[in-house]
């Protein structure tokens, strides 16, 4: 049974009289454990589908079950309860808070959560040592480099022991070296702690360390294999 199921899932915006639909009736399965790359052109849906399975935004229609559960049925607040347990999000410029330390940024998940500061303290520390920035964890973001800086922010991911990780470009403002430490890091939490993770990348090198890479093509996914077929075959009826 699929861990993630979306079925005819259809996100629609209104830009005055017009309507754009970056999602229209998709149908996607992931099982447990499985890391899936998204690739597309801009303006696809792809940080529109990592928003649904993230709980941040709501389809139009169509259904998104996720361990069984509809989180589109879901109340607001209730959404947001599930959210805190279930996803952790990385965010391509990292959304530290300048003011917290690594540390402290790292804890804000936990904030919301009924449990004690010993407890607190504990699943810091064992999310710094994950990502190897215990040294650091007094430092501001500041005094980090952009590298460091992702993974304070793949450490606040993952404090919570969320089942699934969604990324949005975790790499695309990162030099090459510091990409290749990150994707190896996210690749070691997929394998390593079995979590399902589910990145938007406009990089293939970086979708290779994916188990199955998903272009958006018009609203639809299809494999990478796929699409490589269906742009040669337009090519070919251009020329």
């Amino acid at each position: 049974m699929a861990h993630i199921k979306c079925r005819k899932l259809t996100k629609e915006y209104y830009r005055g009289d017009n309507v754009i639909r970056p999602l229209d009736k998709l149908d996607l399965d992931v099982e447990e454990g499985k890391f899936i790359s998204l690739m597309g052109p801009s303006g696809s849906g792809k940080t529109t589908l990592l928003n649904l399975i993230a709980g941040i935004d709501r389809p139009t229609s169509g259904t998104l079950t996720i361990g069984g559960q509809d989180i589109a049925a879901l109340s607001r607040s209730k959404l947001a309860n599930w959210r805190s347990e279930y996803i952790g999000y990385i965010f391509q410029l990292y959304n530290l808070v300048p003011v917290l330390t690594a540390y402290e940024n790292i804890e804000l998940p936990l904030l919301l959560q009924p449990i004690s500061r010993k407890e607190r303290y504990k699943r810091v520390a064992v999310a710094l040592e994950l990502v190897d920035l215990t040294d650091r964890h007094d430092h501001y973001p500041r005094q980090l480099s952009g590298g460091q800086e992702q993974r304070v922010a793949i450490a606040r991911a993952i404090v919570a022991d969320p089942k699934i990780l969604v990324a949005d470009e975790p790499t695309g403002d990162l030099d090459k070296q510091a990409a290749f430490a990150i994707m190896e890091l996210l690749q070691q939490l997929n394998r390593e702690l079995k979590k399902t993770l589910i990145m938007v990348t406009h990089d293939p090198k970086t979708a290779l360390y994916s188990d199955l890479t998903l272009h958006l093509e018009k609203g639809q996914l299809m494999e990478a294999e796929l699409f490589e077929e269906h742009s040669a075959t337009s090519e070919e009826a251009q020329s």
